[in-house]
């Protein structure tokens, strides 16, 4: 006779210990290869069975090693889950903290890079390594709120004795994915974990209603970037003839001609200029425009033009209104610059053969070692400059004619940057040229 799932959330709600001793029951028989009265529910049936599979020790666990401090920097920066962090903090914290919980949030790979709530219990979390990041996969520390959500890409609460290792069983932890609506992509995991006697039947639906929120907000931001690149599009498609359709880099339309209007178009991964055969247009070309693509129909009657030579002008003529134009066969279009990104921008349109991370770092901020908020705020460059910029090095494309404005006086180029690269020419002095190229680039006064 088939051994009934406990419910445990009904159970728990009416008498949480005793529900604890009789999961500890079961923890203990199904590990001891013995029968018992109970069952776990399948969700985490199934998660033992991941996880025995793949060797976790349910005593003494396995602590992975922890990220180095600027490695989740660098994640927390890149990641696009720090665009909704507000909207999770409104959500959770506030009860969490009242609650004894703590809200956790990890990304796709099971790494945890924010941890906040209750200090008690982020102490407590400390001793089951339960830190800022640590790997929690459910193949790594066994099932768990973060990394079961992950795997079976839905909310899960586990309780108790449900989880797989020994010093997690005094814990209760829900976690609910949380999905790029762009591509359907994990982003990651936010959870909301604490001791036994903190369970609430109800937490579980208030941790997911959180989480589609969040996907709410990406959506939403992803809508207004789609508008946004629709208003550089049109009048460039207003000049193309034949098939065309401009889409963000994951595929995404944002205008078309010549063609019926279709959500998304399979672009190559990565997006690269050049021609590419595509599943819905056929041959086609892609130049990048904004922040996206240009993908225009090479069959037909009409035959677009070569692309040819890109002309990218970073103009630092105008006090704070820095900006940088593209000019090529997608036509004409330009984007403001932030006084970070008018550095950055001016650093590599004079070295064109590049600069490494640790190289823009002592050009912007005199310090090699802060090389993650450079990759973090190249990462936001390349969001409109897409295709004409490539990394490992950091350098403008081989194709791109660059040309830089400079103001009359020189002592008025970006007048407030600190930058060594910038203060060393408001001085007169050259730029080091141990990473300089050769590529075409000019500079006009």
């Amino acid at each position: 006779m088939a051994k009934s799932p406990l419910n445990v959330p009904q159970l728990a709600a009416v008498d949480a210990a005793r529900a604890a001793r009789m999961l500890s029951e079961v923890r203990d028989a199904k590990l001891a290869g013995r029968r018992a009265g109970h069952a776990h529910r399948p969700v985490i049936e199934q998660s033992w069975e991941r996880t025995l599979r793949s060797g976790v020790d349910p005593e003494n666990g396995y602590r992975a090693r922890l990220l180095s401090p600027d490695e989740v920097r660098r994640r927390r920066e890149e990641s696009p889950l720090r665009d909704v962090l507000p909207v999770l903090r409104e959500g959770l914290l506030s009860v969490a903290d009242v609650a004894r919980h703590i809200m956790v949030v990890a990304d796709e790979d099971g790494r945890v890079l924010w941890r906040e709530g209750c200090s008690t219990v982020l102490r407590k979390a400390d001793g089951i390594g339960f830190e800022l990041g640590a790997d929690w996969r459910e193949d790594v520390v066994g099932t768990n709120g973060v990394g079961t959500p992950a795997v079976v890409r839905r909310p899960v609460q586990v309780f108790a004795a449900e989880h797989f290792v020994r010093a997690q069983t005094a814990w209760t932890c829900a976690g609910a994915p949380i999905t790029d609506p762009r591509s359907g992509r994990l982003l990651g995991v936010v959870d909301v974990s604490g001791p036994l006697d903190t369970m609430h039947p109800a937490t579980l639906a208030w941790v997911d209603s959180v989480a589609k929120l969040a996907e709410a907000t990406l959506r939403e931001r992803h809508l207004g970037a789609l508008e946004r690149l629709r208003a550089v599009a049109a009048p460039v498609l207003a000049r193309i003839g034949g098939r065309a359709v401009v889409v963000d880099g994951d595929g995404w339309t944002a205008a078309v001609t010549g063609m019926p209007y279709t959500n998304r178009i399979a672009l190559p991964r990565p997006p690269s200029a050049g021609r590419h055969r595509l599943p819905l247009l056929g041959l086609c070309t892609l130049e990048p425009l904004a922040d996206g693509w240009l993908v225009r129909s090479c069959d037909g009657t009409v035959e677009p033009e070569a692309p040819g030579a890109t002309r990218v002008v970073l103009d630092l003529t105008r006090p704070r209104r820095w900006s940088v134009a593209v000019t090529g066969g997608a036509g004409r279009w330009s984007h403001g610059l932030s006084p970070r990104h008018a550095e950055l921008l001016y650093v590599l349109a004079v070295h064109r053969a590049g600069r490494s991370a640790s190289g823009l770092a002592e050009d912007v901020f005199g310090d090699p070692a802060r090389r993650v908020t450079v990759r973090a705020e190249m990462s936001r460059v390349r969001r409109y400059l897409g295709g004409l910029l490539e990394h490992r090095p950091y350098r403008f494309c081989e194709q791109a004619e660059v040309e830089v404005l400079l103001p009359d006086d020189p002592r008025d180029l970006l007048p407030h940057s600190t930058a060594p690269a910038v203060t060393g020419t408001r001085a007169g002095t050259r730029l080091r040229t141990s990473e300089t190229g050769t590529g075409n680039v000019s500079a006009c006064p």
